[in-house]
């Protein structure tokens, strides 16, 4: 067991909501009054007589769990399981019905777009805001100042009221404040889903460097490659409860079971598709289109997920459009354990023509051939994205780890490679030196 101590402690935590009840307002000056309290603070469940629980819906139920400093925990599970609960909780955004939390230290929280900004203050302004609710002075808000404007990469909209920024602005600054105001605990929930790929990895870069300070993050994400490569331990929730405590990949393969296929089902749809789904978004009243199914095919078209490098792999991307998608961009990545992108193809970057088509309703079906002589010896994750620019985009992550083996010779006597593609040499006498 580790010698660090105890940063977070949630003990029998339990979470109900009345139908048709609302939350209870907390004004500014309730939350300024909480953040100055001691280091150590405990949240409880306020006392409240009992209401007949036929109507009430546990979004959480019996929840209890530690975490030491300087660990990075993930928290999953499906739509509903409680996740975003819990972390409001954790952030005291919203109390426990039932049970406690002790927390020991600051905690800075990334939730949902725009938590913790004031719409009508400008950038600068919300950053000594957030800062001040952390229970800093302004001089050390001061010293980190030109860090978090650069990492947010905001700096011509800081005098912009917040309300006139875009999502994604919304979150790289509300990230850039959290992780750089150097809070005991880091709460970051799903949002970085609505920031573009190259922030996403320097989120994940930054909240590895936070972790080697001491500080502890506890991390909220469907994008599970992510959390196996920043997560040592995983929290598995499932209908409010806690389903399981362990190793981050003992509990992503949990999960992914659960959802209806383990990760090295060739064919993946349905429930198991939907768990895949890290990032969904439709620009306007309804969605587009709908992926159905995606498959990988050996050259005889039967589904496998390991091949050797001498053979072909075909991914097959099945989708409905619903309604007409003027032009739809399909992209293929194969990450991988540290999510680094090893091989990336666009249905646009076809020579034969591949340029995005308009596409009338109807089903089709999009495949893509990864050829013989290109890979060497690797374990990736296969991820997928459909994109209708301004309309809609669908991105799985982790849809199936592929298996490749280098068959040629030499074997790895030199060592291993994702690439070993069959190149031409040449050998000739090399010409006297004058």
């Amino acid at each position: 067991m580790s010698s660090e101590p105890l940063v977070l402690r949630v003990e029998g935590l339990g979470k109900s909501y009345r139908i048709g009840e609302r939350e209870p307002y907390k004004a500014l000056r309730d939350v300024l009054t909480d953040a100055v309290t001691a280091p150590a603070r405990l949240v409880r469940g306020p006392r409240r007589k009992k209401a007949s629980t036929e109507d009430r819906i546990w979004a959480l139920s019996d929840v209890s769990f530690d975490v030491r400093r300087g660990e990075v925990l993930g928290l999953i599970g499906r739509n509903g399981a409680g996740k975003s609960t819990l972390l409001k909780i954790l952030s005291r955004i919203t109390d426990p019905t039932t049970g406690q939390v002790t927390l020991g230290g600051r905690v800075g929280s990334l939730l949902e777009v725009g938590t913790g900004f004031h719409p009508e203050l400008t950038g600068r302004e919300n950053i000594f805001l957030n800062g001040t609710i952390l229970g800093m002075r302004r001089a050390e808000i001061g010293q980190r100042f030109d860090e978090i404007v650069e990492f947010a990469g905001v700096a011509r909209f800081l005098d912009t009221p917040v309300k006139r920024y875009s999502s994604g602005m919304q979150v790289r600054l509300a990230f850039a404040v959290a992780a750089h105001l150097e809070p005991e605990i880091l709460l970051v929930d799903e949002v970085l889903a609505v920031g573009d790929a190259e922030f996403q990895e320097k989120c994940l870069g930054k909240m590895r460097d936070v972790t080697q300070a001491g500080r502890t993050v506890v991390f909220v994400s469907h994008n599970l490659a992510a959390v196996k490569s920043l997560c040592t331990r995983a929290l598995l929730l499932e209908q409010g409860k806690l389903a399981f405590d362990g190793p981050a990949h003992e509990a992503v393969e949990r999960y992914l079971q659960h959802a209806g296929g383990a990760r090295e089902s060739a064919v993946v749809e349905g429930d198991a598709l939907a768990a895949r789904l890290v990032k969904s978004k439709v620009y306007g009243d309804s969605p587009l289109f709908d992926c159905t199914r995606i498959a990988v095919l050996d050259e005889t078209g039967t589904p496998s997920v390991s091949f050797r490098s001498d053979e072909e792999a075909t991914v097959a991307i099945d989708f409905t459009v619903v309604r007409t998608v003027p032009s739809l961009r399909l992209l293929v990545t194969l990450s991988d354990a540290n999510q680094t992108i090893v091989l990336r193809t666009e249905n646009i970057d076809d020579p034969d023509g591949g340029a995005a088509t308009r596409l009338e309703p109807g089903d089709y079906r999009s495949t893509v051939v990864l050829p013989r002589g290109l890979l060497g010896d690797a374990r990736l994750d296969l991820n997928v994205s459909l994109i209708a620019e301004v309309n809609q985009v669908l991105d799985y992550a982790g849809v199936a780890e592929l298996s490749f083996r280098f068959s040629g010779h030499g074997a790895n006597a030199r060592g291993k490679a994702y690439l070993r593609p069959l190149l031409p040499w040449q050998t000739d006498v090399a010409a006297p030196v004058a």
